[in-house]
């Protein structure tokens, strides 16, 4: 990502983040006019943090740059208050072109995006995943169990009792009609909350 943000010359980068958490506390320490936001991030998807960071910093927008361009993940991102959407294959010049929307009040979303929602809405289609039936603190700890973590660290990361992780994952489970970590796993996997690698690591 940062190899193609250093290529248009207007963006001036002030922090980075190695997951969704520190995206968020990096923004609230900086405070940018934007946040050019991964959507597969460790700890707390891009999504959820977007959501968070728009709570906090109503004067900073938010533009998704993600691998992914379905209707799902684009309505996802746009409902957590993104301002913007490109996919990862673009040039710098659409990148500086979003950027320039945004900053003038507009929304942005590539071709390959808007191809893909378009597509969806004339099927009839609602841009909507299983994800948002569940609350924010249900994602993030089902974003925690499908990354392999623990129920002793979620608990410590999030500053719960491990009951209470207990309890949150036996209502997922009740919820989701799925009654084991590796089912959990593979619909987050499945619904884009997190990607290959970070449930292999």
């Amino acid at each position: 990502m940062r190899l193609l943000v250093e290529k248009v010359p207007e963006v001036v980068v002030v922090a980075e983040a190695s997951d969704g958490r520190e995206a968020i506390e990096r923004a609230v320490a900086e405070r940018p006019d934007l946040v050019i936001m991964d959507i597969s991030m460790r700890e707390l998807n891009g999504i959820e943090a977007t959501s968070r960071i728009r709570d906090q910093l109503p004067g900073t927008s938010v533009l998704i740059l993600s691998s992914h361009a379905t209707a799902e993940f684009v309505g996802r991102a746009l409902s957590a208050g993104a301002s913007g959407y490109v996919v990862k294959d673009a040039m710098p010049q659409e990148l500086s072109a979003a950027i320039t929307a945004i900053r003038r009040g507009q929304a942005y979303l590539s071709p390959t995006a808007s191809q893909h929602v378009a597509a969806s809405l004339t099927r009839g289609g609602k841009v909507e995943s299983p994800l948002q039936s569940l609350s924010p603190r249900q994602r993030e700890i089902l974003q925690m169990i499908a990354e392999g973590k623990t129920v002793k660290q979620i608990a410590f990361n999030l500053g719960l009792s491990g009951k209470t992780v207990e309890t949150h994952r036996a209502e997922l489970m009740r919820r989701l009609d799925i009654h084991d970590v590796a089912g959990l796993t593979l619909f987050a996997l499945r619904n884009g909350l997190i990607d290959g690698e970070a449930s292999a690591g």
